[in-house]
């Protein structure tokens, strides 16, 4: 399988599980708190509307309380009274949202008057009022019906009640409910066929027996007319003709409010929600819900989408990606919900978003932690950095390409470890290739492996490194300044000289992951290494810290020292390899102290006799010269220390020379030399 085939199938699944964990939330409802709320904010960012239906409300409210200074339930009487002024300008129906479950409590004639005024206007509908009753053993279910004088002169009677979701808002409407095993009218339902015999124009019904209820506005969205203004005379009843009138209570002692999507508090009286039920009605205006597949379809895309998105690009910008998915997806539910009257499952998107986000994050992170951690047994921070951005295997894959090898092994451990224990030995790895590793790595080099005290190092890969040879060059220097402290310590503690060998050859290679299926690793197979190898366990035959192939050799002769030794013939070639040595292009500048040692100084074949007043690792202070130098001749030198036992040549640049004074920089000497003068330093501390 390839690896795209591999990615995709892995975006495939995640995308898959994450669609099924949101929808299996939605459809056990866990989600629908967040769906209603988001449903009522549509109808705030869309605002009220002017209703187009004749819909009068004429209410019941606190103003009429004052005027008629009654105490309710009012006078059966006083409504027939209403009705026959209403009647008077021919309404298309007239709805009563009041139940009259019970007789009059002034007697039979107030029954009586409401009946005759109901059977005179000929086209009342009556509310009536579904209810249960918890029983010990079961729940029994009543109709609360206006009582037979009343409601056998009315025009019909329905059920009044309101689907209320769990947050008790009321959003949907019932057209018939069932009643001991048939079905019975709503009072909104009878209403509309009652105005639509009357000759009213009116939309089709919906083909459901439910339907979401499109309301104008908040409270006061219709035309309200005071019960009062009525019974006095102050409206003219043809303000009524052609309408459909809905008499009901808006006053809040009478306790027949409710929260909806305009009315978040609870204050909308339930006579204007009939009112908001009859325009959706009439106006053909219900609003639709998204069936479950669309959810699931558009849950699944977003899922799919925004694992894709996330693992593509950083966490930063795949957070704004999200973010601006989710809200172009609100903007097209809002627009859906204004000119399709669609209500678009919210919720699942973002949800499906923002977990594919989250989980894809932490997956990623947790991934790339992991390959961190192996990727930094090999390479650089900056390096794993840049592989680990690139989010692409490929510059791991094996391939052929020119690279430098470098090898590096400790002259003298083998005798350094006879005298430490196992424990001393694994603590002197750990501290010699933690410091070693670290040089590698400042150089742009990638460790392909250790082996004992030994390091097997690489330039030029995964990525494309100029100065490869340079660089490797230049570890192998920085392998002796490092190196220098750590063997002091050593030759002070356990008497061992630790020197080091270094080849380095550059040639072409496979590189990449190479291995079984179960054990992979980053390394450089042919016949390149060999050859850097075998340049490596040669440094002692010639006695020298640092050997490089002619190839090599050929790529960093202008930027560093080097001494030609010969040619070799390594194990499987037939050719003879050219070599070099590099000497040290920049000493550090190590601890100067005071000294008192003979020198030589050739200069044009010609020798000069001086004395050495001051010494470090890097330079000289030469005193008692008999002429000055040229500032910057390079010059060879022999110096003669230990009273003459020990001498050592160097090759050094003259930095100053003024009258029988002349300061040197030391360019070049012998490993075994170098030793020497350090050991000299040592002794005239």
């Amino acid at each position: 399988m390839t690896a795209w085939s591999q990615k995709s199938t892995w975006l495939w699944r995640r995308g898959a599980l994450f669609g099924a964990v949101v929808m299996l939330a939605s459809v056990l409802g866990l989600m629908e708190g967040i769906e209603r709320w988001a449903y009522d904010v549509m109808f705030h960012l869309r605002g009220p509307i002017q209703p187009k239906s004749p819909i009068i409300i004429v209410s019941i409210g606190e103003d009429s309380f004052d005027e008629l200074n009654l105490q309710w339930p009012w006078p059966r009487a006083l409504h027939g009274q209403f009705l026959d002024i209403v009647s008077q300008g021919k309404p298309a129906a007239i709805g009563f949202d009041i139940v009259f479950p019970e007789p009059s409590s002034r007697g039979r004639k107030d029954d009586q008057a409401l009946a005759e005024a109901i059977g005179r206007a000929g086209n009342v509908v009556l509310a009536a009022a579904l209810a249960q009753t918890k029983g010990a053993h079961s729940i029994k279910h009543d109709l609360n019906a206006p009582i037979p004088i009343i409601r056998e002169r009315a025009a019909a009677h329905g059920f009044v009640n309101f689907n209320q979701d769990e947050d008790a808002f009321v959003r949907s409407a019932s057209l018939v409910r069932q009643f001991q095993g048939k079905k019975i009218a709503s009072f909104d339902l009878q209403l509309y066929q009652l105005a639509v015999k009357a000759g009213l124009q009116a939309a089709p019904l919906p083909g459901k027996d439910s339907f979401l209820v499109n309301y104008q506005g908040g409270p006061q969205s219709f035309a309200t007319i005071p019960y009062y203004q009525v019974l006095n005379g102050e409206i003219k009843p043809d303000v009524f003709a052609g309408a459909i009138v809905l008499l009901g209570a808006t006053s809040p002692i009478l306790h027949d409010v409710f929260p909806t999507p305009f009315a978040t508090s609870g204050e909308m009286p339930g006579v204007e929600i009939h009112a908001n039920m009859l325009e959706t009605l009439f106006q053909g205006s219900w609003l639709r819900r998204s069936p479950l597949w669309v959810s699931i379809i558009l849950t699944l895309a977003v899922c799919f989408l925004g694992v894709w998105i996330t693992d593509r690009l950083r966490p930063l910008a795949a957070l704004f990606a999200i973010v601006g998915l989710a809200s172009g997806y609100a903007v097209a539910a809002h627009a859906a919900f204004l000119w399709t009257r669609l209500w678009l499952d919210i919720a699942p998107v973002p949800v499906a978003l923002l977990l594919s986000y989250g989980a894809t994050v932490v997956e990623n992170f947790i991934k790339v932690q992991s390959e961190t951690r192996r990727l930094s047994h090999y390479f650089s921070p900056d390096v794993v950095s840049e592989i680990i951005r690139q989010k692409d295997d490929a510059s791991l894959a094996s391939s052929r390409r020119r690279l430098t090898i470098l090898f590096s092994d400790i002259r003298g451990f083998s005798a350094m470890s006879e005298k430490m224990s196992p424990e001393e030995v694994v603590t002197f790895l750990r501290e010699y290739l933690t410091v070693m590793t670290d040089v590698v790595f400042q150089h742009g080099g990638t460790v392909d492996k250790y082996i004992g005290d030994a390091i097997m190092a690489l330039y030029n890969v995964p990525f494309d490194q100029r100065d490869h040879a340079a660089q490797a060059v230049r570890t192998a220097l920085a392998f002796q300044e490092r190196l220098r402290p750590l063997a002091a310590r050593i030759l002070s503690k356990y008497g061992t000289d630790l020197r080091y060998g270094v080849g380095i050859h550059t040639g072409d290679a496979v590189v990449g992951t190479i291995g079984a299926e179960q054990r992979l690793e980053y390394t450089a197979i042919g016949d390149t290494i060999n050859l850097a190898s075998h340049l490596e366990s040669i440094t002692k035959d010639f006695k020298v810290s640092i050997i490089i192939s002619e190839s090599t050799h050929a790529e960093i002769k202008d930027q560093f020292l080097t001494r030609y030794l010969g040619e070799v013939k390594a194990k499987g070639r037939e050719i003879p390899v050219r070599i070099y040595e590099v000497a040290e292009a920049d000493l550090r500048k190590g601890e100067r102290v005071a000294v008192k040692a003979a020198v030589d100084i050739v200069e044009d074949n010609a020798r000069v006799h001086a004395t050495v007043s001051e010494l470090s690792e890097s330079g000289l202070l030469v005193e008692h010269l008999p002429k000055e130098f040229e500032k910057g001749k390079i010059l060879p030198l022999r110096l003669e220390l230990f009273g003459g036992a020990q001498t050592v040549d160097v090759i050094a640049k003259v930095a100053w020379s003024r009258e029988d004074k002349a300061g040197f920089t030391i360019l070049y000497l012998k490993s075994d030399d170098r030793t020497i003068i350090e050991r000299f330093i040592i002794q005239n501390r």
